[in-house]
């Protein structure tokens, strides 16, 4: 029995940002119509720390998969990660492993594709500015992935550390078809400036008001997953129309959407099937929110592990 090993490196190269949207559309119509397996996530608490396992099957495209996350507050003393986490890729016909690949990388491509999956559909076409919260590795990829579908001409970047910013600024401005990058916002001169808002950071409150929303704004949140936090406010889910990657997961994990006590409008694979309407018109607020889904995992592992093996990318061991 031989598996492929793919380090992060291998995981990146096999899973441009591109790519990453149209597999995390895929995923959502078929998680959203019914086509997957999805059992619930896993708590493995240990003296340190605990451990989710994360399945899912996708009966349509026949993709079967498991991520496993560790979460180990003393790791920085030492010298780790606090968060790590690998996927499987597992045959669906026999059950062995196909795949082990690096979970982080992996994550935070799915995560950003997810939204990028998102603002395609639901922010307007014309949509040139945006406001980013956050700086870290998942608004990197947010960002990414919003490029990928809008001509973005410029970007506000808002952090509470000003050096994440920079960072992440100096590091943008190198991109291919690279916006302009603004400094040194309020988050209301983002917010007022922007077609679409992008809010990735752990804050637990929200990161601006609702009010200085222009019409026609989309918000994609995927920060907070816990009941009791949130970066987008009351005022901003009252205004819009409210699409989240999971009704289920979102009513129980998603603080921005439990403490108003909002309807949920759409999951997005039910806009993107055609079953529920998106956007209705130019001056319409849209705001997805996602905590994540098996189901992206998954599929997106499928993916890698097929440019994978048409690559060459990683080294095979055999098990037997």
């Amino acid at each position: 029995m031989k598996i492929r090993i793919l380090a992060a490196s291998d995981v990146k190269a096999a899973l441009p940002m591109p790519k990453a949207i149209e597999a995390m559309k895929q995923a959502y119509i078929q998680f959203s119509t019914g086509q997957s397996t999805v059992p619930l996530r896993a708590h493995i608490p240990t003296e340190k720390g605990v451990t989710l396992l994360m399945p899912a099957f996708l009966h349509g495209s026949q993709n079967l998969g498991i991520k496993i996350i560790s979460i180990y507050e003393d790791n920085p003393k030492l010298n780790l990660p606090t968060i790590s986490a690998t996927v499987m890729v597992l045959d669906p016909e026999t059950g062995f492993p196909l795949a082990l690949m690096d979970g982080s990388s992996l994550t935070a491509i799915r995560t950003g594709a997810g939204g990028g999956a998102a603002a395609d559909s639901l922010a307007r076409k014309d949509a040139k500015n945006v406001a980013l919260f956050g700086a870290g590795v998942q608004a990197r990829t947010q960002l990414q992935a919003v490029l990928a579908v809008r001509d973005i001409e410029q970007v506000s970047i808002i952090d509470h550390f000003e050096g994440a910013a920079q960072r992440l600024a100096d590091d943008v401005v190198s991109w291919p078809k690279a916006p302009k990058v603004v400094l040194g916002q309020t988050p209301s001169e983002a917010v007022q400036d922007a077609d679409i808002v992008l809010t990735a950071t752990t804050s637990p409150v929200p990161l601006f008001d609702g009010n200085d929303l222009k019409p026609g704004t989309h918000i994609t949140g995927i920060g907070s997953f816990t009941p009791d936090k949130r970066e987008i406010d009351e005022n901003t889910v009252r205004r819009a129309l409210v699409v989240v990657d999971s009704r289920e997961a979102c009513l129980a994990e998603a603080g921005d959407i439990i403490i108003p006590n909002v309807a949920i409008d759409a999951e997005i694979g039910e806009i993107l099937s055609g079953d529920k309407p998106g956007r209705q018109n130019d001056e319409q607020i849209t705001f997805f929110k996602s905590v994540g889904i098996a189901v992206q995992d998954t599929l997106a592992a499928a993916v890698v592990y097929s440019e994978a093996m048409e690559k060459g990318l990683g080294i095979e061991v055999d098990l037997s």
